[in-house]
This record gives structure tokens, sequence and C-alpha cells, in this order.
């Protein structure tokens, strides 16, 4: 499931996501690096991707043809709220070990 970044908001997308989309529900960018399973605030350019380019503003959109939306098990249940830092490590930590 795709959840947005700032609102916790289930993101359904009928096509590839586009610079220019925004969540239906806060209307913030959802194409951005704190969206993008690549995002990892502990790696150089806070990004697993090793040939992506540094992007400031993680939270607005931005043109990385790297980005892939951070796919989380389970729901909302738990976001914006004090486990959303620990849900977010957890779903991106788990993302290290799927295969492809």
């Amino acid at each position: 499931m795709k959840l947005c970044h700032h609102c916790g908001h289930e993101v359904q997308l009928l096509s590839g996501i586009q610079r220019t989309d925004g969540c239906r529900s806060c209307h913030s960018d959802l194409k951005c690096c704190l969206n993008c399973r690549f995002f990892d605030p502990g790696m150089n350019n806070q990004c697993r991707e090793p040939q992506a380019e540094w992007v400031t503003e993680k939270a607005k959109a931005n043109f990385c043809e790297f980005f892939e939306f951070l796919e989380v098990a389970g729901g909302p249940p738990g976001f914006g709220g004090a486990g959303s830092d620990k849900d977010r490590a957890r779903a991106t930590f788990d993302s290290l070990f799927r295969k492809r």
C-alpha cells in the first residue's frame, strides 16, 4: 500500500506517478524523496540509489528518475503519531530484503 508521507492517506494511482501529482487529502507532493523507497537519512545524499543527484527539499516534487513509491504493509493506523518514524523505519528496513 502506498501512503502519503505527510498525512498517511492511502494513495491510489491509476497510472505511473507524475511530478505534479499531489495527495488528494493534504495536497502534498507525492513524487518526492520522502515517499521514495530509496530515501534513507543515514546514507550519502540521504538516498540508497548511488547514482541519484542531491535533492535539497526532500518533501517537494523533483525530477529524480530513480523514484519508486515506497510500499508499506498494513495501513495508516499509527501513522502521523508517535509511531510514524518507527513504522517508516520498519518499512524501509523490510524493503531491503524484498525479492524482486
